[in-house]
C-alpha cells in the first residue's frame, strides 16, 4: 500500500468518533446436573432474548400454523422459501400458504441455482427453516445442511422464522457433534446461528443484517 494512502485511511480511523460496543451477552457454564425440559427452555429463551432472537412457544401443530400466520401478518412477508428437512417436510408449508394469500416456495421449486439465490438474495421477505438442535446455554440453533435443508434459506433473507420441536433444544454440546455428525452423518455444512446476523466492522458502529438476516423468530413447539 503506498504511504499517502496508509496515512489517510490511518487519519480516518484516527478521527472517527469513539463509540461504546454493546456488552458480549453473558456465554452460561453447561449445568452439572441434567436440566429439565421448562428449564432447558427457559435457559433457551432467556439466551435468545439476550443475543437479540424472539422465541415464541406453542403446544401442537394447529397453534403453530396460528402463531406463524400472526408472523407473517406483522412482518409483512409476502413471499418466503421454506426448507424441506424432516421438521418442515410434514408441515406443508407452501400448501398452507396458499390458504392464507402467502407465497412459499421450496428449492426444489427454481430450475437453477442463479434463480435460486436470485429469490433468496432479491425477492423473498422470509426463509424458514427447521432447527437440528438448539444449545440453551447460548440461545445457538444447530443447523446442519443438506438437499432438504439449503443453507441459503437461513441466511439470505432478513428474516428467518425456524421451527423448533422443544425436544432438540439441549445443554449438552457432546450431544450436538454426536447427532450432527454421528452415525456417519456427513452434512456438507454445519451453521450455528447465535441471535441475528450482526457486525461492527464500519467504524464500530453495531448493525443488523450486513451479512445476513436483520430479525430472527423461533418458534418452539411442544409437540408437532
Amino acid at each position: 500500500m503506498a504511504t499517502d494512502a496508509r496515512d489517510f485511511i490511518l487519519s480516518k480511523l484516527r478521527a472517527a468518533p469513539r463509540r461504546e460496543l454493546p456488552p458480549r451477552p453473558q456465554v452460561r457454564e453447561q449445568p452439572s446436573a441434567a436440566p429439565d425440559r421448562s428449564q432447558l427452555v427457559a435457559l433457551f429463551r432467556q439466551s435468545l432474548q439476550e443475543v437479540g432472537g424472539v422465541l415464541f412457544e406453542v403446544a401442537d401443530r394447529e397453534s403453530l400454523y396460528r402463531k406463524l400466520e400472526e408472523i407473517v401478518r406483522e412482518e409483512g412477508v409476502r413471499r418466503a422459501v421454506a426448507t424441506t428437512d424432516e421438521v418442515m417436510g410434514p408441515l406443508d408449508l407452501p400448501g398452507w400458504g396458499r390458504g392464507i394469500g402467502v407465497e412459499i416456495r421450496t428449492p426444489s421449486d427454481y430450475h437453477d441455482r442463479e434463480a435460486f439465490k436470485n429469490a433468496l438474495f432479491r425477492e423473498v421477505d422470509a426463509g424458514i427453516t427447521g432447527v437440528d438442535l438448539a444449545l440453551a446455554p447460548s440461545g445457538t440453533l444447530v443447523l446442519a445442511h443438506d438437499a432438504a435443508q439449503a443453507r441459503l434459506v437461513s441466511l439470505a433473507p432478513l428474516l428467518h422464522v425456524a421451527i423448533l420441536p422443544v425436544e432438540r433444544i439441549t445443554a449438552d454440546y457432546d450431544q450436538v457433534v454426536d447427532q450432527v455428525f454421528g452415525a456417519g452423518r456427513r452434512p456438507s455444512q454445519v451453521c450455528l446461528i447465535t441471535g441475528p446476523s450482526s457486525t461492527a466492522d464500519i467504524q464500530a458502529t453495531p448493525f443488523k443484517g450486513m451479512h445476513g438476516p436483520r430479525r430472527l423468530v423461533v418458534v418452539a413447539v411442544e409437540r408437532l
